[in-house]
């Protein structure tokens, strides 16, 4: 019996070129682990009118974490589309199987790592950066709790004179409920504090020398607000750790200029995701960023890319991302070994430079001299 059960999801794209490239490294390491696998993604709207099926969510629940490749989401209408037309008459909607699977499971953190790997030419500010963002992963604007058009007594209620808000209201009852959208940002004290707590507790573990809130409480008066207090409170038990505050757009400028001034980010969802991008693009873009999802009791791991459906199957994209996904992987099961011999073989080969695929090489995907993505996780499966 294996060491390990583990749910493989490859999902849409290049998902499936990125998974099968990890699992030539994973093998090579020599990881003892059964790979189960489960239907996820956009093939499973079309045909079944959800893109997480049920099976796949007993699956997980027999596993000790996931692995998960990319997933393609489209806006309502286009998904509506797509769908099976003997489907489209059964008030199907589509939602974010990977926004459910970490409200299901509670997988309350997100964590991305950033670094620049000596040798990479897409590090065009310095070979020093190594940032990692604590994204709020349940909560905030990613909570899941839209409508369009505007319900009537969804209105009516915020206009309710004991709620405070009917000369704002008004305007949107003029322009007509049918025409209104609206989507909510709900955090809580709960969500905020765990977020904060374990930026602090990573930054104390790991001799981190701050930790940066992301936020606009200048606008964002109530949720901002609520955010920066608790941050505010949860500092006070880390004096060795600096704390700073930044607005969103703000920061977004500061870290072009000054990458290197930070450490450790700490944001709720929206903002993590989008703070997050930024710091991939400071260390080679989205082809070298990993991220977990974490929860108390288990956690589904993925690259931050998507599924880029114009290469699918065409095995040319970096799988490096990927790589460093297992690799966090490895880490929260307890595997430090393998993940640092990860770590350094993935190292060695972007610093050699002579293996990279099409960003690494800045050639147009699939031209002469640009390595392929089993040839790289080849590459790093030598070097272990």
């Amino acid at each position: 019996m294996s060491k390990y059960t583990i749910a493989w999801m490859p999902g849409d794209g290049v998902g499936n070129d990125v998974m099968r490239a990890t699992r030539i490294v994973l093998d090579k390491l020599g990881l003892d682990a059964e790979y189960v696998h489960a239907d996820i993604g956009w093939e499973f709207w079309i045909k079944e009118g959800n893109p997480l099926p049920e099976r796949t969510i007993e699956i997980l629940k027999k596993t000790d974490c996931a692995l998960f490749g990319a997933i393609t989401s489209k806006p309502r209408e286009e998904a509506a589309e797509e769908l099976d037309p003997a489907l489209r008459d059964k008030g199907l909607t589509y939602f974010s199987p990977i926004v459910r699977l970490r409200q299901l499971f509670n997988l309350h953190t997100n964590l991305r790592p950033c670094e620049a790997f000596k040798g990479n030419p897409l590090n065009r500010l310095g070979d020093d950066i190594d940032l990692v963002v604590f994204r709020e992963n349940t909560e905030g604007m990613y909570g899941g709790i839209e409508w369009f058009p505007l319900p009537e007594k969804i209105a009516t209620a915020m206009a309710d004179p004991e709620v405070g808000l009917p000369d704002r209201m008004q305007r949107w009852f003029d322009k007509g409920l049918e025409n209104v959208a609206l989507s909510t940002r709900v955090v809580s004290r709960q969500g905020c504090e765990s977020i904060c707590r374990q930026s602090f507790e990573y930054a104390k573990k790991f001799g981190r020398k701050s930790v940066t809130l992301v936020e606009k409480p200048n606008v964002l008066r109530e949720t901002g607000g609520l955010m920066t207090r608790v941050f505010r409170e949860v500092a006070k038990d880390y004096p060795g750790v600096e704390a700073w505050e930044a607005n969103i757009d703000a920061i977004c400028m500061w870290m072009l200029k000054n990458p290197q001034d930070y450490d450790v980010l700490v944001a709720e969802n929206m903002f993590g995701d989008i703070v997050s991008d930024l710091c991939a693009g400071l260390v080679g873009g989205l082809g070298f960023a990993p991220a977990a999802n974490i929860g108390d009791e288990y956690a589904v791991f993925e690259p931050t890319h998507g599924s880029a459906p114009k290469y699918d199957g065409k095995d040319v994209v970096n799988p490096i991302a990927m790589l460093l996904t297992a690799k966090m992987m490895l880490d929260w099961l307890g595997e430090a070994d393998m993940a640092d011999r990860l770590h350094s073989a993935i190292s060695a080969v972007i610093e050699a430079g002579e293996v990279r695929t099409y960003d690494m090489a800045q050639v147009r995907a699939g031209s002469a001299g640009a390595a392929s993505t089993t040839e790289m996780a080849k590459a790093v499966a030598a070097r272990l």
